[in-house]
């Protein structure tokens, strides 16, 4: 939640369809950079 925070704390929108349209693009931004900063593991052995 801290993290989605650091995308702002309130929505720029006002209208409701509009808001929730805003907070998916913002989900879809932290799915992204938590793809990007996960490790790649590999099974030893």
């Amino acid at each position: 939640m801290g993290r989605f925070k650091l995308l702002g704390e309130r929505l720029a929108a006002r209208l409701p369809e509009r808001q929730v349209a805003e907070v998916q693009v913002r989900c879809a931004i932290l799915n992204t950079f938590n793809r990007l900063g996960m490790p790649v593991t590999a099974a030893l052995a």
